[in-house]
């Protein structure tokens, strides 16, 4: 090799004076306010929600045809992957009415709603953003849904944070699927996900690599059968406590909570699936649908939980509740 220029060595020279700076860390608030313009991102799932991510459901939902009645008391287009949940077709309206009073409501505790843009056509989903959207520290990630009626949420989800400015730290990609449904924060340094029929492991392995590099533990609960997400069988409520369905976890996962000094509520018997599927606006203040039962709405006031309770039935007819219909984007620590 030969001997360095003159002008290799002023350019070192130069370089010396102004080197890279890897402290502090992206996901610092300091950082991301100067150059993001927000400390995008929630490294829980209790604090101060602040900014959410929601879609009003609108004419995609037409492409549900109610003469295409399944076996199982719904309807669905398998060749098109398309499929309803309800007994009855979706009443566009009565979701649109629901919907905006949720909007409204969380408006209401303060909370900044950005609608994304434009849905894709067909995708009868999109109003439940949280399957489409992770938020973590610093940033998102975008997932890739598994369903075929799903598959192209992303888009448009994409489009709505870069227009933002909130940092993708990831899209999932190759083989993995992932959905947000099932992913939830326990703390600042512990998550956990569920694998599925809807999150695969190569998805699980792609969200804990962003999770890894911010010192992040991310946990795998495998589910049962065909279920598809953890908030429909758990929901953390405050820092301390949760709202589950304990018969549905595995026992170490209900100890790894335990050791982490989360108190779980049971959820009674009576209650469904919708009632687990709540939102945590602040530490121990919470929406759910109408309907929760007595023994569990008394169980959540001894423990100090507000609840603020909305009428949620014919956007949960269609598959999602509360917590999957908002996709959190910033979230005070706790």
């Amino acid at each position: 090799m030969g001997a360095i220029t003159e002008g290799e060595w002023r350019y070192n020279q130069l370089i010396k004076l102004f080197p890279s700076e890897p402290e502090p860390g992206f996901e610092d608030a300091g950082q991301l306010e100067r150059w993001w313009g927000r400390a995008w991102g929630c490294t829980n799932d209790v604090g101060r929600l602040r900014v959410v991510l929601m879609h009003r459901p609108g004419a995609e939902v037409n492409i549900v045809d109610t003469s295409k009645r399944l076996e199982n008391n719904a309807f669905g287009d398998v060749q098109a992957g398309w499929y309803w949940r309800g007994a009855e077709g979706p009443d566009l309206a009565a979701m649109q009415a629901q919907h905006d009073a949720y909007v409204a409501t969380l408006r209401a505790e303060g909370v900044e709603v950005i609608f994304i843009d434009e849905a894709a056509p067909g995708r009868m989903k999109s109003c439940f953003t949280r399957d489409s959207v992770i938020g973590v520290g610093g940033g998102a990630i975008v997932t890739r849904l598994g369903a075929r009626i799903r598959r192209g949420e992303e888009r448009p989800v994409s489009r709505t944070l870069a227009r933002l400015g909130c940092p993708i730290l990831r899209t999932i990609s190759g083989t993995g699927v992932a959905e947000g449904g099932s992913f939830a924060l326990l703390n600042k340094r512990t998550a956990v996900l569920a694998v599925s029929s809807r999150t695969n492991e190569e998805g699980a392995t792609q969200i804990g690599e962003v999770l890894r590099s911010q010192g992040v533990e991310l946990l795998k609960v495998q589910l049962t059968g065909y279920r598809l997400h953890i908030d429909g069988l758990f929901v953390m409520l405050a820092p301390d406590l949760a709202l589950a369905s304990i018969t549905l976890l595995p026992y170490w996962f209900l100890e790894k909570l335990k050791s982490l000094g989360i108190h779980l509520i049971e959820i009674h018997h009576e209650d469904d699936a919708g009632i687990v599927n709540s939102l945590a606006i602040a530490p121990g203040r919470v929406i759910m649908p109408e309907g929760v039962s007595d023994p569990t709405r008394e169980a959540l006031h001894r423990h100090g939980v507000q609840v603020i309770a909305v009428p949620y039935d014919k956007m949960i007819s269609g598959g999602g509740g509360l917590h999957c219909s908002t996709g959190p984007l910033l979230r005070d620590e706790v």
